[in-house]
């Protein structure tokens, strides 16, 4: 390919690369804050119908806790019931010689009482969250990640038209804006409306980055990126758990995280724009100005012009058909002017190859993201406090994910895939049956599959920007980051399944985590293969090239194959 003979010349992972990568991953690392912020903002503590009505007549010689027993019946475990109190006093309780399961009860209704000693203020004690509003909790993380789910639409569409450097702006403007103002959101109505906004900007964060970082490098680089990319999020989430900890009111937890954005948008001046997708579009010289940057800040010499323009022609006649009429002798051209067409969605499915990558890649980033949240939204029940379950669950990414760049270049990406996602779907099936008196055991294996299914992340970030040509990779990214936020929208609700029966969820998360493993078998590989630039890429590889590279091993931009005879039939 040109544009990769173009990053020899000027060093396709310099000092001007690792600038770049290091403030983009810096960017990375607000996005598990968002993601996983339900965690902390959302916790329901333990709580009781509020009886502070009845503080007169007979009860005004009771301490607290005889209130409590003949107002309140207990649970199994001796606590409080949250949602119900007895419909009349039950004084005979007093003296332990009645069982208090048969008596009448009612709802609480004169709101509740919630136990402070954790967190100041929560999202659910706020707005009393509690009962038979429980759900909104969850659905909250549900509507946010809907707002992810239309980011990754509309920002990847955008950013293949517009440029990656422009809409990575707007979707910090977007995050800053709309995150800080669900702080001061005064009912839940307006907050999941902010939150929904807030999600929408992050996505730009999320899939720009890593498609910026990746276009900017060169193919030896691209698992480097992909694997440092994905760690400056761990980093992100193992802070999370710190600033819960030390911040125990929600409103100024969002704020706190949100903040964070705000730098990293003064950053943005320094990003140069994809020079790779800018050649794409026909926009030679912006991609002349940002190449001559990188070689100079790299201390190479300035990229021939030539092979610029090389790299353009490459483009523009990538889909030259020359058709010869052996009686009339004549040669007649067609010019599919690629890098002038306005990509959408529905060329992602227009071709049998590219058709299958795309419907085989939204499934495995649905079950991947499905699955990862399925277990990182969930902890507790491991016999550790949640500030250490979130802070391991985050830390144990680190050594599973510079294990993935190891394998990614032993094994490649498409066994990485499977084998992290089948793994990660063992994990959980041993949990159905490990009993909770062994926490210590349940912990070890839950926090394995965090890491595993933290290896799943990192791969398909990677395999997915190799697997699309630069014409329609962001649009890729957009439509598998769709179908990643429809898995994360679904997985807070799945949860709420263990209500009915505790293995369910789990039975679900399995069986998600194990089918999508098994599909990526139909993906090709990519390892030391040149990114694909046109639809053409993926659907007529060149052959002969080597037959035991992988299928993409012909997928280039060069000199045509026809003969010299053919070459000089027709004229540019």
């Amino acid at each position: 390919m040109k544009f990769e003979n173009i990053l020899q010349e000027i060093d396709g992972f310099g000092p001007f690369q690792i600038t770049i990568i290091f403030m983009l991953c810096s960017t990375r690392m607000v996005l598990p804050c968002h993601f996983l912020l339900t965690n902390f903002i959302g916790v329901l503590p333990p709580h009781h119908c509020d009886i502070s009505t009845l503080d007169n007549g007979p009860f005004r010689n009771l301490t607290e806790q005889q209130r409590l027993t003949v107002s309140i019946p207990v649970q199994e475990d001796g606590s409080p019931k949250s949602c119900e109190m007895f419909a009349e006093p039950q004084f005979q309780l007093l003296a332990n010689t009645s069982n208090s399961s048969d008596l009448p009860t009612v709802q609480c209704g004169s709101g509740w009482v919630y136990d402070n000693s954790t967190f100041t203020s929560t999202m659910a004690t706020e707005w009393d969250l509690v009962c038979d509003r429980k759900i909104l909790t969850k659905t909250s993380s549900t509507i946010f990640f809907l707002g992810v789910m239309v980011g990754a639409v509309a920002l990847g569409y955008l950013s293949d038209k517009y440029g990656r450097k422009l809409t990575l702006l707007a979707s910090f403007i977007m995050t800053i804006l709309f995150g800080i103002s669900s702080g001061f959101a005064n009912s839940y109505s307006l907050f999941v409306v902010l939150r929904f906004l807030t999600g929408v900007g992050l996505t730009g964060i999320s899939i720009i980055s890593i498609v910026l970082s990746v276009e900017w490098v060169d193919v030896e680089h691209r698992s480097f990126i992909g694997v440092v990319g994905s760690l400056s999020p761990t980093v992100g989430g193992m802070m999370l758990a710190g600033l819960a900890f030390l911040i125990k009111d929600w409103r100024a937890l969002v704020m706190t995280v949100t903040a964070p954005t705000a730098v990293a948008l003064l950053t943005w001046w320094w990003i140069p724009e994809s020079a790779r997708w800018l050649l794409t579009s026909g926009k030679v010289e912006r991609a002349q100005f940002y190449l001559d940057q990188c070689a100079k800040f790299n201390k190479r010499p300035k990229p021939s012009s030539t092979l610029i323009l090389e790299e353009q022609c490459s483009q523009c006649f990538s889909g030259l058909w020359v058709l010869f009429n052996a009686n009339m002798k004549t040669v007649s051209t067609m010019k599919t002017g690629e890098q002038n067409k306005n990509y959408t969605f529905l060329d992602l499915i227009k071709t049998p190859k590219l058709r299958k990558i795309t419907l085989v890649t939204g499934m495995v980033w649905a079950g991947v993201a499905f699955t990862y949240y399925g277990i990182s939204l969930n902890i507790t029940g491991f016999g550790l406090n949640m500030y250490l379950t979130h802070f391991l669950y985050a830390a144990i990414e680190i050594p599973a994910k510079l294990t993935t760049y190891c394998l990614l270049n032993i094994i490649g990406r498409r066994w990485c895939q499977v084998g992290s996602l089948i793994l990660t779907g063992t994990c959980i099936a041993i949990n159905i049956f490990v009993p909770k008196d062994l926490w210590y055991v349940r912990a070890a294996v839950a926090v394995l599959g965090k890491g595993l299914s933290g290896c799943s992340f990192t791969t398909v970030y990677l395999y997915t920007t190799e697997l699309f040509p630069t014409v329609l990779r962001q649009n890729g990214m957009g439509f598998t980051s769709f179908t990643c936020r429809v898995g994360m929208s679904l997985a807070p609700l799945i949860l709420l399944l263990e209500d009915l029966w505790r293995p369910l969820s789990q039975i679900i998360f399995w069986s998600m985590a194990t089918t999508c493993g098994l599909l990526c078998l139909l993906l090709p590989e990519t390892l030391n293969v040149k990114l694909p630039e046109t639809v053409d890429d993926i659907e007529k590889p060149r052959r002969g090239i080597d037959p035991h590279l992988p299928e993409f091993a012909g997928v280039f931009l060069g000199s045509s194959e026809k003969s010299n005879e053919e070459t000089n039939s027709y004229h540019i």
